[in-house]
């Protein structure tokens, strides 16, 4: 579970071979989402209102950087760490 960045207790992963749509999770405690990276949209599971607030305002700041990160999960290439939310 390739772990691409963390902050504010959030942790964002994108998996190897993982299903269509592309998409992120989001780990909050014991809360996880399956964010669609083209919409920004919770596609499966839940995270609080403030958590979702934080991980969307971040993934607005990297969304080509995590289609970048998709696209290489799905080659079997070497994630690149995205900087966190400061």
């Amino acid at each position: 579970m390739p772990e691409i960045s963390r902050f504010f207790g959030i942790i964002i992963y994108i998996y190897y071979n993982d299903h269509q749509p592309p998409h992120f999770h989001a780990v909050y405690g014991e809360y996880e989402a399956l964010i669609a990276i083209e919409t920004l949209t919770i596609f499966a599971g839940y995270l609080p209102p403030r958590a979702f607030g934080l991980v969307i305002e971040w993934a607005i700041l990297h969304q080509e950087e995590l289609k970048k990160d998709w696209m290489q999960a799905m080659h079997h290439q070497k994630l690149d760490k995205i900087e966190p939310l400061k």
